[in-house]
């Protein structure tokens, strides 16, 4: 059994065909499927197809890039009530994203992950981390501000081994995907070789991000195989033994 920790099916590349996408999944081996939202639209759709697809769960938040959208006065009830239905497992995804410069002010996307966080908290759900060239802040933000108790995965995990031995050490789980496969990919592999497997996770972040042999095509929660494979191959482990224990991991995490 597989677990996708991580993929958009609320994303308009799927329209009209996430029937067929989850149909796609299941016959990988694909048994749990994390859609985090990334804003108030996202949110209701990712709580909508965890209510119509039984291998789907969803996350709620504001993604740093839609962080302005946050309503102090609206969002935090919102979020609250979403997290009443059984299937909504987190809050995410929400974080820091320092890579474009024209977007939301940095101390806004602070202040809005910090509110998210406090949240998470209070509802006793693991927060999904995007950490987009903003690891010394999401880092501090974290270990500041979050409850061990609660935890949490910094998703498609792109820092270094230093920083993973501080988040592991903090008792979060670290997701990696289709980058992994890829011919340049750097920091990835000595990550995956470094952690053990019991605080990994493995994700597509379909439709993005997609990882060899169909990189360049639309990602989707059935290619999250091929991220088991080549973990398997670095860790030097039976592709099954990855699938389970990350599978397991994903259950452990989440709580589904």
């Amino acid at each position: 059994m597989l677990a996708d920790s991580h993929a958009h099916l609320d994303d308009e590349r799927f329209e009209n065909e996430v029937d067929t996408i989850i149909e796609n999944a299941r016959e990988a081996g694909v048994g749990f499927i994390l859609n985090p939202g990334t804003e108030e639209n996202t949110s209701a759709r990712a709580v909508e197809l965890s209510q119509t697809y039984d291998i789907v769960y969803a996350g709620v938040g504001f993604h740093p890039s839609d962080c302005a959208s946050f309503d102090k006065n609206k969002h935090p009830k919102m979020i609250k009530d979403w997290c009443e239905q059984e299937k909504v497992l987190a809050i995410g995804e929400i974080g820091l994203d320092y890579y474009y410069d024209d977007g939301a002010p940095r101390d806004l996307q602070k202040n809005v992950f910090e509110e998210q966080i406090a949240l998470a908290n209070e509802l006793k759900k693991p927060i999904i981390v995007h950490d987009r060239d903003a690891h010394g802040d999401c880092l501090d933000m974290v270990k500041s501000c979050l409850d061990p108790n609660v935890g949490g995965v910094f998703h498609s995990y792109s820092g270094s081994v230093e920083m993973a031995k501080v988040l592991l050490d903090f008792g979060l789980y670290l997701s990696i995907g289709g980058p992994l496969t890829f011919k340049n990919s750097r920091k990835a592999p000595d990550v995956v070789k470094y952690m053990p497997l019991d605080r990994l996770l493995i994700e597509t972040d379909s439709p993005y991000l997609t990882p060899v042999p169909y990189r360049g095509k639309r990602n989707e929660p059935a290619y999250v195989r091929f991220v088991a494979e080549k973990v398997a191959e670095i860790k030097e482990l039976p592709v099954e033994t990855v699938q389970e224990t990350t599978f397991e991991n994903c259950w452990r995490l989440f709580g589904g």
